[in-house]
């Protein structure tokens, strides 16, 4: 197992705190947004679950042409481009007296959809044995903003409500842009080649061992983004936790979560290892679903659930994607990585979708029930497909 070199570790703090910046705006919304949304003029459960997935939706529908985008142009200036449309849909809700101005909003954050150019930027800055690594350095700057906003998000929303967290979320971008372009090099360009062409890209998306990774990561974000549809709710309701208080759950929680994931990435090294984690990490999340929707007033379970379910989602957010960039050719990497973006942000949009359905008619118990249905599809798609993604390897390596 090879270290990283210093240009890999360099480049791969500096694009951390690119993403973690991103993400951290994001995050500042997630917490509070249905307990604020649910006092706006015409909001409804149904329309507050559209509102939060709706970002997703628009990622999807733009992940791989952006990815293409940034084979051809080059990631920076993809990623600048992106981050801009973010900032405008980031001011729109920041101005918006209703649910449906923030909706607006919504989707265009969602048109800035640079996730999977920003993945395979940290791809092409880093050798194949020590991807997972890069790739764990920015997973653990995402559950940082995460940790972050978590502490600071209620605080914040006192200041000036949902207004003030999307307008800070625009200032963040902003400085994102800045960090890009000081910070983290330019990787060689390397033009797309005439074998790049939607049909050819087509028939790489539909390999079965990217199509297991790119439904898997859809499986967690749908799971991801419909807890967090009721999880705020819960927590005031059920267990008297005020929304301020809330914090105090997630922080140790997430540190738990992090140790976890130093700890277990460290010691996963093959592409067998990292799909035997991701079987393992998908039962840990359905089971944590059920968990949440059993704990009623009980905080013991309720606790057990958070660390099973974050560090589960953790492993997994580090993991997934330095798969399909291992899998993925070269040249169509930002390609092959847009369609994986693609499936994770379209998951968000279903899971908000599915939160808010859920809620409106039977409840906030319902909600993580439903999610937790989903791995009773997604535990025999990764037992199909994980010796397809071991030959895969192989076959790359040879």
């Amino acid at each position: 197992m090879s270290k990283l070199s210093k240009s890999e570790l360099n480049t791969a703090f500096a694009l951390s705190s690119v993403v973690g910046l991103r993400m951290f705006g994001l995050f500042l919304i997630m917490p509070v947004f249905t307990a604020y949304a649910i006092h706006l003029p015409g909001a409804t459960p149904l329309l507050i679950g559209l509102a939060i997935g709706i970002y997703g939706f628009a990622q999807a529908l733009l992940q791989v042409p952006v990815g293409l985008l940034s084979d051809r142009i080059g990631r920076h200036l993809t990623i600048t481009l992106g981050l801009l449309v973010f900032v405008i849909g980031s001011v729109v809700a920041a101005w918006a007296h209703g649910i449906n101005g923030i909706i607006v909003g919504r989707v265009l954050q969602g048109m800035g959809a640079v996730s999977g150019a920003s993945q395979a930027l940290a791809a092409d800055h880093s050798r194949d044995d020590n991807r997972s690594k890069v790739m764990g350095i920015i997973g653990v700057s995402i559950g940082f903003a995460f940790i972050l906003a978590i502490i600071l998000s209620a605080p914040l929303a006192e200041i000036d409500g949902l207004s003030g967290l999307f307008g800070l979320t625009a200032i963040l971008a902003l400085v994102a842009i800045g960090l890009l372009w000081s910070l983290v090099p330019k990787p060689e360009r390397r033009g797309a080649p005439a074998s790049a062409r939607p049909g050819a890209v087509l028939h790489m998306l539909v390999r079965p061992q990217l199509m297991v990774l790119n439904v898997s990561i859809f499986m967690m974000h749908v799971m991801l983004t419909a807890a967090f549809v009721a999880l705020p709710l819960m927590l005031m309701h059920n267990t008297g936790i005020a929304l301020d208080h809330q914090w105090e759950l997630y922080l140790p929680v997430m540190l738990i979560s992090a140790v976890v994931m130093g700890g277990v990435l460290r010691r996963v090294t093959s592409v067998a290892g990292s799909m035997r984690l991701v079987l393992i990490c998908a039962l840990g999340l359905g089971l944590a679903l059920c968990g949440f929707s059993a704990a009623g007033d009980g905080h013991l379970l309720l606790w057990l659930a958070a660390i099973v379910f974050f560090s589960s989602f953790n492993l997994l957010e580090a993991s997934l994607p330095s798969l399909v960039s291992r899998l993925a050719p070269t040249h169509m990497r930002g390609a092959a990585l847009g369609a994986y973006a693609t499936s994770q942000f379209l998951g968000a949009g279903v899971g908000g979708v599915l939160g808010g359905v859920m809620l409106q008619h039977l409840g906030v118990s319902a909600v993580f029930a439903a999610a937790a249905t989903l791995i009773f599809l997604w535990l025999p798609l990764l037992l199909w497909g994980r010796s397809r993604v071991i030959a895969a390897d192989a076959a790359v390596v040879v």
